[in-house]
């Protein structure tokens, strides 16, 4: 199999098990088959591909005054977006769509750090070799 499919099919499992976390954990947010959540789960990898960098772009000058937390609320409001386009898939407002992005991101940084972990290489890089100076200091 492909890496790169690979890295993207484990990308998609967290993803969904981010939103099938947010929508345990937070009142507000539900989905009501796994159909959905898969569509969910694609519209969401989409507009953060597409979509969030643009918007990022965009609001750059209120992401710094915010000190990073305006996106936050650019997650949310993708959040909040898919919840008006999915059938299925509900989000009740503003905030359930902000606790809801806060848990698929704090879900996502924590199985990317395993995932990165388990796919490092076991030996390390080999040594560089180091030329002698040609300079003579005086």
């Amino acid at each position: 199999m492909n890496a790169p499919f690979l890295q993207l099919l484990v990308r998609w499992l967290v993803l969904a098990l981010g939103v099938t976390l947010a929508t345990k954990l937070v009142d507000g947010i539900t989905c009501d088959s796994t159909p959905t959540l898969i569509v969910v789960v694609l519209l969401l990898s989409f507009f953060n591909a597409i979509l969030k960098p643009l918007l990022v772009l965009f609001t750059l000058p209120f992401i710094v005054l915010t000190l990073g937390l305006g996106v936050v609320v650019i997650n949310a409001l993708l959040f909040l977006f898919v919840g008006r386009l999915v059938d299925g898939f509900h989000v009740a407002g503003f905030w359930p769509a902000v606790w809801g992005a806060l848990v698929v991101s704090v879900t996502n940084l924590v199985l990317s750090g395993f995932t990165r972990r388990a796919a490092r290489p076991a030996t390390p890089p080999p040594a560089v070799k180091k030329k002698p100076d040609d300079v003579i200091d005086i």
